[in-house]
């Protein structure tokens, strides 16, 4: 069992910066792939971004290639998310999850565990 915690999210101007955190409970979380969704007002989650258990891989959505970075701290059980450049489309609920097969990381039903998400709302 996983308990997911997100962190960080807040209100923020076009432009600006936030730092996301997702506090893991339990002794294994370095068997997960760890991933990022997203889901905006009124559209379907989506994935965002995705790190493999060791960190050493790292996948992305088209729809934010690279801008949104992603790291974890398998010691501290936390994944993060930086996100840099924010525009007011990216308001959404951030949520973290976890992946045990991980066979298919940008599928969200493959994933295990969720966070109850964190609030971003990028202001114009």
């Amino acid at each position: 069992q996983v308990q997911l915690v997100e962190s960080g999210g807040g209100l923020v101007q076009a432009g600006g910066s936030l730092r996301l955190s997702c506090a893991a409970s339990g002794r294994t979380f370095n068997s997960y792939v760890m991933g990022w969704f997203r889901q905006a007002p009124g559209k379907e989650r989506e994935f965002v971004r995705a790190i493999s258990r060791s960190g050493g891989s790292t996948w992305y959505a088209d729809s934010v290639q690279r801008r949104f970075t992603i790291s974890r701290d398998n010691a501290k059980t936390t994944v993060y998310r930086q996100l840099n450049s924010l525009k007011p489309e990216y308001t959404a609920v951030y949520y973290c999850s976890a992946d045990l097969r991980a066979t298919r990381v940008r599928v969200g039903t493959e994933y295990d565990y969720w966070g109850p998400g964190t609030q971003v709302t990028v202001s114009s």
